[in-house]
């Protein structure tokens, strides 16, 4: 038996959380001692871990004074010894940038396997604290981890080649898991909403996952605008929460694109499978992803998936093999993959001018909105696709 630590920011709905979330019971089944930390604890958490949930704050960052965050950054790696020290921890596992960075500095003995999760040489394009502990982390103390996990070799590469990481040896390509059958279990849960079942049963276009810079949701705000002029009665639907900039920015775009009727914004959902088995399709059009775990959960229940090619993962999920995407779009196994609408900035963009790429991402929706083809593929490539996330398998491989 080991004594497991995941270590976690937040309990929101995002990928990180869901596979944390995914080994927590994994892990207690095989009859593991687990815990999980988070470093903010927020009354509206979607993944929560009950008796085994530990957590550092119940105030976001946003309600600190800058001292008070300050402080708050600094006493981290201190509360993370505790806890490993508290519960004789053998094995920790870290979720994204800031858990990586705060367990390579508890140096206590446990086994450290980090895991990278987003192709950071475009997050690291900006300034922030957070890009700057990153970049520290990578040239000085990741040495202090014993295994660092890319969940895909394009984040692999992009480490080596274009991030100044010094500890080539500790990275290991591991593809995030999925318990299929939880999922599919899980999207057999009756929505409720009558409002949502009539969205849903229209051409209904879902996008889920955090509204953030990240994930450049203007995009597929205007390429949807776009598919509204073939396929009127559709519909683009948001699941999960926001950054306040970037939602105002939504609202002042679809005001001004006059769109308000056809976009709608649910919100946090704690079963998004639900959802996810009742759309048409999937669509997202992220700057920089790892492999979104999202996607995978599309093919689990057959959705097809429209993707902009922010990172080669996103094709080494959607297709059994490789593939080259340039400036036009390419159909694969679960869906389409779409050229790159990364311009070399991050953040809210300074205008709502349309180029190319939002063309060719509105032109894959309405093709997949248009033909059940798309679907039927999926459905015949699913077991395939699905071969390499099998959860025991890579649960299994994270604690070797």
């Amino acid at each position: 038996m080991k004594n497991i630590l995941l270590i976690i920011p937040y309990g929101g709905v995002g990928g990180m959380e869901r596979l944390a979330f995914s080994f927590y019971n994994f892990y207690k089944k095989e009859g593991h001692f687990i815990k999980a930390v988070k470093f903010i604890k927020m009354k509206n958490d979607i993944i929560n871990f009950g008796e085994d949930e530990l957590f550092f704050s119940d105030r976001d960052f946003s309600e600190m004074s800058k001292i008070e965050r300050l402080k708050f950054y600094v006493s981290i790696p201190f509360q993370l010894r505790k806890v490993i020290k508290k519960h004789k921890i053998t094995h920790s596992i870290s979720f994204g940038a800031m858990p990586n960075v705060y367990s390579s500095l508890t140096y206590t003995k446990d086994y450290k396997i980090a895991s990278i999760h987003a192709l950071k040489s475009v997050e690291l394009s900006n300034n922030s604290l957070l890009s700057k502990m990153t970049r520290f982390g990578y040239k000085y103390t990741y040495k202090n981890l014993d295994k660092v996990v890319c969940i895909s070799n394009a984040i692999k590469e992009d480490l080596i080649e274009k991030c100044n990481f010094k500890f080539a040896n500790k990275l290991k390509v591991i593809y995030n898991p999925h318990d299929v059958d939880e999922i599919q279990k899980r999207s057999l849960e009756e929505i409720t909403e009558k409002e949502e079942v009539a969205l849903l049963a229209s051409n209904s276009v879902l996008f889920v996952g955090r509204l953030s810079t990240q994930k450049s949701p203007w995009h597929l705000i205007k390429a949807f605008s776009l598919v509204l002029k073939n396929v009127p009665d559709a519909k683009l639907i948001f699941i999960g929460d926001g950054d306040a900039g970037v939602l105002k920015h939504l609202e002042d775009l679809i005001e001004d694109l006059g769109i308000n009727e056809q976009i709608h914004f649910l919100g946090r959902k704690k079963n998004p499978y639900k959802y996810l088995v009742n759309t048409k399709m999937l669509a997202l059009a992220s700057h920089y992803e790892g492999t979104p775990n999202v996607i995978v959960e599309a093919m689990c229940l057959a959705t097809p998936v429209v993707s902009s090619c922010c990172t080669y993962g996103i094709v080494e999920l959607m297709s059994l093999k490789a593939q080259t995407v340039e400036d036009k779009m390419i159909e694969v196994e679960a869906g389409i993959i779409t050229p790159n609408l990364y311009k070399d900035r991050l953040g809210i963009p300074d205008t709502s001018d349309f180029i190319d790429e939002e063309y060719v991402l509105a032109e894959a929706i309405e093709k997949v909105l248009k033909s059940s083809v798309y679907k039927e593929n999926l459905e015949e490539k699913r077991e395939e696709l699905l071969t390499k996330f099998n959860l025991e398998k890579v649960a299994s491989e994270y604690l070797k």
